[in-house]
C-alpha cells in the first residue's frame, strides 16, 4: 500500500468525505480531443499526453482528493479490434504517467491518490451505448485481458485500481479476480438503469439483471469502497439501498450526465452543478462517503462536490 493511500484510507476509516474527479473521457473529448471510432477514448492518450495532464491538474486544483487515469476504454478488449493491440502497455503507461506527472505538478504528492480504472468495456455498437452482442470475447480471453491491464496499471505506479462501470455478473466477476490478484487496494463501480418495469437494475442492456447480481461479487475483504458511477443522478440513491446489504464498507457515487453515441459522448441535458450539489448532500446523508463524477461532468461538477462536503461538515 503507498504512503498516499495509507493517507487516504485512514481519512475513510475515520468517516471523512473523500472528493472524486470528474470525467476524464469525456473531457478530453469536450476539450477538442478525438475519440477513436473503434475504441471510444483509450488510443487519445497517444496525442493527448499534455492535455490529459492539464485535465487532472484542474480536478486536484477543484478539490479532488482521487484523480482516475485514462485507461477505462484501453483494455486489450478494445484496443485490439482498433488497431492498437500491439501498443496496450504503452497507451495504459501513458496514461497512468499523465495522471501522475499532473500530481507533480500541483505539489499534490502527498495527498491525491491515482486510481488506475478497470473497466469490463468490450466493443459497443457504431452509434449506440450497447454492447456488439457479435463481438463479445470469450472469457478466456476476458480474462487474460484483464490480468494484462491490471499487471500494467499495477507496473506503472497506480495507488489503487477502480473497478468501474461493472453491470455485467461474469465479466464482473473476473475484473474483481484480476484487479484483486495485484496486492492494490481495489474500489468497486457499479452501473445501473431503470427497467421498463421501473425497477433499478443494472445498466446491462442486453439482459436483465438485479443490482444483487454484480454486488453480491464484492468479497468480505479486499475492497476498500463501492457504490454507483456512470447511472443517472435520479437513481442513485435507490440503487445505493440495493448495494448496502452486500457492502458494510464506505458508499461511493458519481453519476453521468447526457449520453453515448459510439464514439463520442452527447452532452445533453447536463445536470446543473447546483443540482448535482443536492443529490451529493442527499448521498452523504445516505452514508456515502466518496462523491464525485464521470461521463459529461467537469470541474464545475467537482466544486459542487467540495461544497457539498463543506456544508456536510458544518452540520
Amino acid at each position: 500500500m503507498s504512503d498516499v493511500y495509507q493517507q487516504l484510507k485512514m481519512r475513510l476509516d475515520a468517516g471523512e468525505i473523500i472528493v472524486l474527479d470528474g470525467a476524464t473521457g469525456t473531457e478530453l473529448q469536450r476539450r477538442g480531443a478525438r475519440m477513436d471510432p473503434a475504441a471510444w477514448c483509450g488510443p487519445t492518450t497517444l496525442h493527448n499526453d499534455e492535455l490529459l495532464t492539464d485535465i487532472h491538474a484542474d480536478y486536484i486544483r477543484a478539490g479532488s482528493d482521487v484523480i482516475t487515469a485514462n485507461t477505462f476504454a484501453s483494455s486489450r478488449l478494445m484496443l485490439t479490434p482498433a488497431g492498437y493491440g500491439d501498443q496496450v502497455a504503452e497507451i495504459n503507461r501513458r496514461a497512468v504517467e499523465a495522471a501522475l506527472r499532473a500530481r507533480e505538478l500541483t505539489a499534490s504528492a502527498g495527498r491525491v491518490a491515482v486510481a488506475g480504472s478497470l473497466s469490463h468495456m468490450v466493443p459497443v455498437a457504431a452509434g449506440t451505448a450497447t454492447v456488439d452482442a457479435l463481438s463479445v470475447p470469450s472469457s478466456n480471453q476476458v480474462s487474460d485481458a484483464f490480468y494484462e491491464l491490471a499487471n500494467i496499471l499495477r507496473d506503472s505506479g497506480v495507488d489503487h485500481i477502480m473497478l468501474e462501470m461493472m453491470y455485467n455478473p461474469g465479466r464482473a466477476a473476473l475484473a474483481l479476480e484480476a484487479a484483486l490478484s495485484t496486492g492494490l487496494p481495489v474500489w468497486f463501480g457499479m452501473s445501473a438503469r431503470r427497467a421498463a418495469d421501473d425497477r433499478v437494475i443494472t445498466f446491462d442492456a442486453l439482459d436483465e439483471y438485479e443490482i444483487a447480481a454484480v454486488a453480491g461479487l464484492i468479497p468480505p475483504t479486499g475492497v476498500d469502497a463501492a457504490g454507483l458511477m456512470h447511472t443517472g443522478a435520479e437513481i442513485i440513491g435507490e440503487a445505493l439501498i440495493a448495494v448496502r446489504p452486500f457492502f458494510a464498507g464506505p458508499l461511493m457515487a458519481y453519476p453521468d450526465s447526457g449520453y453515448f453515441e459510439m464514439p463520442d459522448w452527447r452532452f445533453i441535458d447536463t445536470i446543473e452543478p447546483d443540482r448535482l450539489q443536492q443529490f451529493f448532500g442527499d448521498w452523504i446523508a445516505q452514508g456515502v462517503r466518496l462523491i464525485g463524477g464521470c461521463c459529461g461532468l467537469t470541474i464545475t461538477h467537482v466544486e459542487a462536490a467540495v461544497r457539498a462536503r463543506q456544508r456536510a461538515s458544518e452540520r
